[in-house]
């Protein structure tokens, strides 16, 4: 009797314990977990700006050219009373040109330098006031002098444009530009020209650098071609038709930067030369 009662206590005792561990049937289903919350992605950091490079050590040569701002078009008939003139505004890098070429002909020598200046420092050169005597302060040392004063260069390269009478001819050319020329509207014929003076400045004296027989050879052969120069030598429809259409003529832009560019490449050795 004893071993049953016992051995229905420990039956008892097993089943509350398979109880206690079975879950309610409607007992509800365990939340699915969050997912993990994703990391924002690191900002990255500003990239720092190169500084620009500074020019530095001393200053060979100062390049100013006052080149760049007028281009001529020009007409010319059989009398005086037939020929027009027209100064047209542009914008084609001309002065940025000639500070290039420099630079292509000194090896890129970091000693030159191009030298900034004020619009107009140069009208008194261009439109002098004094006719019968020259007044000093017209003149380009002077003008040089004026605007470098915070500026230190061994000497000063200025390019320069002037009116030059056509060879054989009395047709004076203005600076850098084309023109045209015939009888009537029958037999005309069009060329570019590009008057350009270089002129060299001392740095400290502010004199004037003479250089009286620059280049003479290849002037000389070049004044000796038996045929005509081609980079010279204009389509008569592309000639400007009227005049203020040139500012926005691709064929002149490029027509007269390479003839720039030749008259440069065959002038700047002789005065880039040393003493």
């Amino acid at each position: 009797m004893f071993r049953f009662a016992a051995s229905l206590l420990a039956l008892l005792s097993l089943t509350a314990s398979a109880s206690a561990q079975t879950p309610p049937a409607n007992s509800a289903s365990p939340a699915p977990a969050k997912p993990a919350a994703k990391k924002a992605a690191p900002k990255t950091k500003p990239v720092a700006k190169q500084p620009v490079a500074v020019e530095s050590g001393p200053c060979k040569l100062g390049v100013i050219s006052v080149i760049g701002e007028r281009y001529s078009v020009q007409k010319f008939g059989l009398t005086l009373f037939e020929n027009e003139e027209t100064e047209v505004p542009i914008d084609w890098g001309l002065d940025d040109l000639v500070f290039a070429r420099v630079k292509a002909a000194t090896g890129g020598d970091p000693g030159v330098r191009r030298i900034a200046f004020p619009k107009g420092a140069f009208d008194p050169f261009y439109n002098p006031k004094s006719r019968f005597i020259p007044d000093p302060n017209e003149r380009l040392p002077a003008i040089v002098r004026g605007i470098t004063p915070n500026v230190s260069c061994d000497r000063y390269l200025v390019a320069t444009t002037y009116k030059g009478e056509l060879p054989g001819s009395r047709m004076m050319l203005n600076g850098i530009g084309t023109f045209n020329q015939g009888l009537g509207n029958l037999i005309r014929h069009s060329h570019l020209f590009a008057n350009i003076s270089i002129n060299l400045i001392d740095g400290r004296s502010y004199e004037e650098i003479k250089r009286p027989f620059v280049n003479f050879g290849a002037n000389f052969a070049a004044s000796m071609r038996l045929t005509e120069d081609p980079l010279n030598k204009l389509d008569n429809d592309q000639f400007p038709n009227p005049p203020a259409t040139a500012s926005s003529s691709a064929i002149l832009r490029e027509r007269t930067r390479a003839l720039i560019t030749d008259r440069l490449d065959r002038g700047l050795p002789g005065y880039l030369m040393q003493d």
